[in-house]
């Protein structure tokens, strides 16, 4: 009986230690999920998903809020993005009312994460909205306010994951350097137009940033609205007023936007002599395997194209 007894406790013990082993050796599934989650952050719109990849590469998952092709300034929150934010580690927004009616710092706020504003510490250009003066928010068509944005997406993801943070630095620091050539390159493409035929106009005041930093002279149109409004609901005494301001110019050439339905454009352009030069990414950067899907990308290819309608 006591050898039998023995046996039987012996067994026990070694099944105990094998279990326990097993259970050190292969976490539960759901200790092994958590491990393995990456963290999250969710950005308002295309351009600063893209520099927050460049900061976290794949430790973090990025998601836009925006989808390529939509319109910050007019984006409504749709029933999933309240809920979406609310899994972030971190929030990322432009600033300076770029999201309509602050909708992303609302969203942030109501899920409680911390955020933070890609515009803070850049210089920024004013402009006239009746007798107020505002920030402009398309900063980011200067490198150098690029960068900015870069670095304080950095500073916030560090005090997130300050355990990382040598590999979002080494990341930032390559990134930053790529972004110096981009802007060296864009002087030297600029540089083959005429300084004379600098005038860069568009469909939306959303190039002041490059026109300043690369010697243009951002030009619009008198009565120049949106396309919807000069295409279908403007009055023929202001749709010819914009038609003889474009003429007035003398510019070769003048640009939509991807966000702009070109084809109203089109039709001023004609009317004033003018040719549409192309579209140009603005408020958003292409869609997946497009040539603008990234920042890098986007700039190279706005700048080809002026460059391209305007020599």
């Amino acid at each position: 009986m006591r050898i039998l007894l023995a046996i039987v406790v012996a067994a026990f013990i070694l099944g105990s230690v094998g279990l326990y082993a097993a259970l050190v050796s292969h976490p539960r599934s759901e200790d092994r999920s958590q491990e393995s989650r990456r963290l999250r952050l969710v950005c308002s719109t295309t351009q600063v998903a893209d520099f927050a990849r460049q900061v976290v590469g794949d430790r973090w998952e990025v998601v836009s809020v925006l989808a390529a092709g939509q319109d910050p300034h007019l984006y409504e929150i749709k029933t999933g993005d309240a809920a979406l934010v609310a899994t972030a580690d971190l929030c990322a927004e432009n600033g300076w009312h770029l999201e309509g009616k602050e909708w992303m710092a609302r969203l942030a706020t109501m899920s409680g994460r911390p955020l933070v504003t890609c515009v803070e510490g850049v210089e920024p250009y004013q402009l006239t909205e009746g007798s107020l003066a505002v920030h402009d928010p398309h900063a980011w068509f200067s490198i150098g306010n690029a960068r900015i944005y870069v670095k304080n997406i950095l500073a916030a993801v560090c005090r997130i994951d300050p355990e990382h943070r040598d590999e979002y630095e080494h990341r930032t620091a390559l990134y930053l350097e790529q972004l110096q050539q981009l802007d060296a390159w864009i002087h030297r493409q600029v540089e083959r137009i005429e300084p004379r035929e600098r005038v860069l106009v568009t469909s939306h005041d959303a190039f002041n940033y490059f026109c300043h930093e690369y010697g243009f002279r951002a030009a619009a149109p008198t009565g120049w609205s949106t396309g919807e409004e000069i295409g279908g609901g403007a009055t023929p005494e202001r749709r010819a007023q914009v038609v003889e301001s474009i003429r007035s110019m003398g510019v070769r050439a003048i640009f939509v936007e991807t966000s702009v339905n070109p084809k109203l454009i089109r039709v001023i352009a004609e009317e004033a002599g003018v040719r549409v030069g192309g579209e140009l990414y603005s408020d958003s950067m292409g869609p997946p395997g497009s040539a603008g899907e990234t920042y890098l990308g986007m700039m190279r290819e706005n700048t080809l194209a002026i460059v391209e309608a305007l020599r």
